[in-house]
């Protein structure tokens, strides 16, 4: 199945911006982070389809996941 994978913030320093992505039926959230080596510990925000999700959540053909690293400062 194909997703797009869209990176935020840190996370697209030295990978990309947006890209479509061949993963195996019923693959998970947290099978694309391992596919594009994201640290787990830097992935603070996931969506899927503009919506929160989890880390196990599984996905569907032609989904768009996206992750953003921590934010925060003043």
């Amino acid at each position: 199945m194909e997703v797009n994978v869209k990176l935020f913030g840190d996370l697209r320093e030295g990978r990309f911006e947006e890209k479509t992505t061949q993963l195996e039926e019923n693959s998970r959230v947290i099978d694309v982070i391992k596919k594009h080596n994201l640290p787990l510990e830097d992935v603070a925000i996931c969506m899927v389809n503009s919506h929160q999700a989890e880390f196990g959540q599984i996905l569907l053909n032609h989904d768009t996941v996206a992750f953003s690293p921590p934010v925060g400062g003043m």
